[in-house]
């Protein structure tokens, strides 16, 4: 079963750390605005976060909790810490939380300057004509280096999407995994909110910590490939020489991963992954399943495809493959991603 690996953007809560699909939290045909000033600030990964003080009924004052998009998705655009500050004034527009009236997950940002700043690639301006950042790098990358190879390191563009188009995202139509009846039965009992795997910054294992949304880079180290990830500063080793073998490893979050070329692409086999998710929102999976990818380049060196097979008799009723790919942007680095509950 072939499907499409869309980027499933998380956030987490202002006072209670979590990451959730937009669509799950938020009311994404709803838009409302607010504006006030901000009291609070965290400009951290995994989410841009601050409070807003809102002038309510009676000259009161209310506390909205405002959250947006990642740090890294704002030095993509060129923007830093510099844009917002405690005690500036500003308005913001976006999708109110289902359950909290005052929570809002927002778009669009309008300065104490006046001026605009967008925050998602599908987004649009609603008070300019033009926006601070644009619409961030090409999504096409560079096709100016391709001898070298995979090791470099490779974003996903922004214009391929960083939110489902959709109020309710197509991670959680389960209709189109072929799961077993004990899968189906763990999805439906499954709270988004209360069981979230990666409460607390807690890390990803795989596979899926291959849908992240952040830089990653490919180096050599020892003969071996290691992939640097920068959600949650992960290393994934993946094991090079002939003589190594997923047989009799021990378990691990990511698993032991061996790798091989095979016609110009880097096909990786991976064992013994125990995190026991398919991904953050229900589908579970065995200690043990067979995880195999695919990285191969397009002929520029631009682009980076990945297809992804994962087989757990426990989970799938059949292999199930997911696809989606990178670009090269010369100018981009793996930067720390210090997490922040």
């Amino acid at each position: 079963m072939k499907l499409i690996f869309y980027l499933a953007f998380l956030v987490s809560p202002f006072s209670v750390s979590a990451h959730h699909s937009v669509a799950v939290i938020f009311n994404t045909t709803e838009v409302v605005e607010a504006e006030g000033e901000i009291t609070n600030l965290i400009w951290k990964n995994p989410h841009v976060r601050f409070e807003l003080s809102v002038e309510g009924e009676g000259d009161e004052a209310e506390i909205w909790n405002v959250e947006t998009t990642s740090l890294t998705n704002f030095r993509r655009r060129g923007l830093g810490g510099q844009l917002l500050h405690l005690g500036d004034t500003i308005r913001v527009a976006g999708n109110p939380a289902r359950l909290d009236s005052k929570r809002i997950y927002v778009e669009n940002i309008l300065l104490a300057n006046g001026e605009e700043v967008v925050t998602e690639s599908r987004g649009q301006p609603r008070w300019s004509d033009k926006p601070l950042g644009g619409d961030g790098p090409s999504g096409d990358g560079d096709g100016s280096a391709l001898q070298l190879g995979i090791f470099r390191v490779w974003s996903s563009p922004l214009s391929q999407g960083l939110l489902f188009p959709e109020d309710v995202s197509p991670i959680f139509d389960y209709d189109r995994y072929p799961l077993t009846a004990s899968a189906r039965q763990a999805v439906e009992v499954f709270d988004p909110v209360a069981d979230s795997p990666i409460l607390n910054c807690v890390s990803k294992g795989m596979p899926t910590i291959m849908e992240q949304p952040y830089p990653m880079r490919f180096f050599l180290q020892g003969g071996n490939i290691i992939l640097h990830m920068e959600e949650f500063d992960t290393f994934r080793t993946i094991h090079m020489t002939p003589s190594a073998t997923t047989e009799g490893q021990s378990g691990s979050k990511l698993g032991y991963s061996t790798g091989r070329w095979e016609e110009g692409s880097l096909i990786v086999t991976t064992r013994y992954a125990n995190w026991g998710y398919f991904d953050v929102v229900g589908v579970p999976l065995s200690e043990d399943p067979r995880i195999v990818e695919r990285f191969t380049l397009n002929e520029n060196g631009a682009r980076l495809d990945y297809a992804l097979t994962v087989t757990d008799l426990e989970t799938f009723t059949e292999p199930v493959t997911l696809s989606k790919f990178w670009v090269w942007y010369p100018e981009v680095t793996v930067e720390p991603y210090e997490c922040q509950a």
